[in-house]
Formats: C-alpha cells, sequence, structure tokens
C-alpha cells in the first residue's frame, strides 16, 4: 500500500487551508433610517410619532409603518378631527409627505389648520405637580392632610422616558410657510365627482363598493406607485414616509348608508375598502390613520367588523352635551379614551396599556391623554355638604328615641 504523498517544498500559498467551512457570521440587519422614525424597543418595527406623546404610550410607542389606526369620532367631532391634526402637524415638522382625503373640507383648508410646533427650549412643559414642588412657597403655604401623606401619590400623565415626537400648540396656526414647504397630495370628493356620477350596475343580493371608495384607493395607489413609496419596487431615491389622513369615512357624505340605516345597502362597502387599504400599507412605507362616526352606525356589529380590520383602535367619548359635563367626578376632563384595539407585530401577545381607565383634557394650548383619576376627598366633602341635610331629616322624620330632641344635633341614642 503506497504512503499518501507530502505536501513537502510547496508553498504556503498551494496549500489547502486545513479549517475550511461554509459557515458565515450572521450581521443583524439594518434598518431603514428615516427622519422622524425609530425601531419600536418592543418588537423592532419602525415607528412613527402620532403628534400627542401621551398616545403614543397608550398605544406602544406610536404607529408601526405600514399599520392603520382607527378613530371612533366623538359627537362633534371636535377632538377626533384635532387628532388627526396632530397626526398630519408631525408629518410636516419631520417631514414626510401628507395625503389628506375630505368630503366636507378642502385638504388645503385642514393644512391651514394645523398646530404650531413648539420651540425645543420649552417643548416639555412641567406638569402642575412638578412645578408646585419646585416652589419653596407653594410648599409653606399649603399642606395636605395629615391622613393622606403617607399614601402613595398618583401619576396621572402619560409620558416615556424617551423623548420621542413633538409638541404643538392649539392656540396658534402653524406658519404658512411652513405648510407650503411640505409635500402633499389631496382628494377632495367633490372634484372627484365626475368619476361618482355614473351608477354601477348591480346585481340581486350583491353590495359593490360605492364609486366613491372605489375612485380614493385607485388614488391613493396611484400616489404611492408614483411617488415611490412601493416596497416592492426599488427606489433610486431617499426613502421617506407617507402619512395618510381619510377623514369621516363610512359618512353619508362619501355615498355610503352605513349611518343611515340599520340595514345598509353597500353594508361591506367600508370594510371592503379597509381591506385594500390595509393589503396597500403592508407593502409601502406609509402609515393610515382613519375617523369613522361610529355613534351614527347602527349596526354593531357592523362596527366591530370595522374594527377588526384596523390594527390599532380607540374611541373618543366627549362629555360635552352630557350629564358628565357637570358631574363634579370629571371637572378636570371634556371626555374618556377607550382603547379598543391594539396591534400583534411580530409578536403573539400585544403590550396592553398599565391602566384602562384614561381620559382626555384641552388645555389651553395643548391636548392630552391622563389616567382617570378621582380625588380622594370627594366622597369627604359631599358627606360635608348633605350633612346637615341629613340630620335635620332624620330628626323631623324619626318617632323614636331622639324624636322630642329639638336643633341640628346628631342623634343620640
Amino acid at each position: 500500500m503506497a504512503a499518501p504523498k507530502m505536501s513537502v517544498g510547496k508553498p504556503t500559498a498551494d496549500r489547502l487551508p486545513c479549517n475550511t467551512t461554509s459557515f458565515q457570521k450572521k450581521s443583524r440587519s439594518k434598518l431603514v433610517s428615516i427622519p422622524g422614525t425609530r425601531p419600536s424597543i418592543q418588537n423592532g418595527q419602525l415607528i412613527v410619532s402620532t403628534g400627542v406623546t401621551s398616545l403614543d404610550y397608550v398605544i406602544g410607542g406610536g404607529l408601526a409603518v405600514g399599520t392603520l389606526l382607527l378613530i371612533e369620532e366623538d359627537r362633534y367631532d371636535s377632538y377626533s378631527r384635532m387628532l388627526l391634526k396632530y397626526f398630519l402637524a408631525e408629518g410636516v415638522v419631520c417631514g414626510h409627505e401628507l395625503y389628506v382625503a375630505s368630503a366636507l373640507d378642502h385638504p388645503n383648508d385642514i393644512l391651514q389648520e394645523l398646530p404650531a410646533p413648539i420651540l425645543d427650549d420649552i417643548a416639555s412643559p412641567k406638569t402642575e405637580d412638578q412645578a408646585k414642588s419646585c416652589d419653596p412657597e407653594s410648599q409653606d403655604a399649603m399642606k395636605i392632610a395629615w391622613r393622606y401623606q403617607h399614601l402613595p401619590k398618583v401619576q396621572t400623565a402619560l409620558a416615556s422616558s424617551s423623548r420621542f415626537g413633538h409638541y404643538y400648540d392649539v392656540s396658534k396656526t402653524m406658519d404658512p410657510e411652513i405648510c407650503q414647504a411640505a409635500r402633499c397630495h389631496g382628494f377632495y370628493l367633490p372634484e372627484h365627482s365626475t368619476a361618482v356620477t355614473s351608477p354601477t350596475a348591480t346585481t340581486p343580493g350583491q353590495s359593490p363598493m360605492p364609486e366613491t371608495y372605489s375612485s380614493l384607493l385607485n388614488n391613493l395607489q396611484e400616489v404611492i406607485h408614483r411617488e415611490g413609496f412601493d416596497g416592492t419596487v426599488p427606489q433610486t431615491k431617499s426613502r421617506n414616509i407617507l402619512r395618510i389622513g381619510l377623514h369621516s369615512l363610512g359618512s353619508a357624505l362619501w355615498d355610503d348608508d352605513l349611518c343611515c340605516r340599520e340595514n345598509p345597502s353597500h353594508g361591506h362597502a367600508l370594510t371592503t375598502f379597509l381591506y385594500g387599504l390595509r393589503a396597500m400599507l403592508r407593502s409601502s412605507l406609509s402609515v393610515a390613520v382613519v375617523t369613522v362616526p361610529s355613534h351614527l352606525i347602527q349596526n354593531r356589529a357592523l362596527m366591530g367588523n370595522i374594527t377588526r380590520l384596523c390594527d390599532t383602535a380607540i374611541a373618543l367619548e366627549s362629555f360635552r352635551g352630557s350629564e358628565r359635563e357637570t358631574n363634579p367626578l370629571y371637572k378636570d376632563y371634556h371626555g374618556l379614551l377607550d382603547v379598543r384595539q391594539l396591534p400583534y407585530l411580530n409578536c403573539l401577545v400585544c403590550d396592553l396599556p398599565d391602566n384602562k381607565d384614561l381620559a382626555f383634557k384641552l388645555k389651553r394650548k395643548q391636548f392630552s391623554i391622563e389616567r382617570l383619576h378621582l380625588p380622594p376627598d370627594l366622597s369627604e366633602t359631599v358627606s360635608r355638604v348633605s350633612r346637615g341635610e341629613l340630620t335635620g331629616t332624620a330628626i323631623l322624620g324619626s318617632s323614636g328615641c331622639g324624636s322630642g330632641s329639638t336643633g341640628n344635633r346628631h342623634l343620640d341614642f
């Protein structure tokens, strides 16, 4: 048997390496760096701010790119419209492109009503509790009741440890030069009414999507492809985010009888549109906010289907015109906020908020969401006010012991 030949005398370069392997170290893929975005600490998804820092905290840090946020409008469409303006104003400040669709107001009129951003030196205003704790005169002037001194303080403000997003002043409007510098695409339904006037033939037992939703979806898809927001097509220019704001879908202005009848003829029109919109968002660098007048929709099962077709859903309940407006329990708030649904992104369980009792209030300059916290001395105040009346009623109406006593003293047994 011949012995193997040794590679003696061969240069080192001609020798085969003895530790040859196909293993390669896997490097972590880099996320797309876009201004106004950051990766989520929970699931690594690229997120943007809603414009309201407290709302970002409630929904898990912000809105993930490629997702849909549903806002159930309040009765007078005041605060839901304000949240939409915050969302669009954040896009203007971050340099994102906007897409605004409305059937009532022109998109240019909505842009002129955006709140003005606050400067960085006053961008993180102190809360009332922090202001009082920093003032030594207020500490000497006010003393808390002795029985409440050792109770833990309730932190009502919702804020994250790391800053994300900007702050805005609702008492002022954004500078027109800033608004004009922003790139905005608008869809005003009366201007596209020529495509809606031609009725389509309907077959019995079917409720096709109206031409209003079809033209809106086609126009939005055209903008996404033309402006380079489609993630399936390689892009040569720098990437950006498209913020989509759709106002009051499902109302009669969009040629939808969803809010007019319990059994609408186009019952699946809005759900079909949301299904197509959500599929479009998944493959593009865009994020959408949709407002729906849910208080006008009589079919609650259909409203549940609309909620499940969205990634995140919140509901606003305003106190205006209701009995809660004069209730002393809610004197510090203007309405309640309910988190209907949170997204499941790259995980099996979503991050639920630590407190579901949330309320919102509109201050002189800012809109904020806080934990609903009732004052501890409210029951004591009510009892002090009604103590004399209850004592007098008990004395006049009693026929047993103490019935012969006079005055407003307590009953003695």
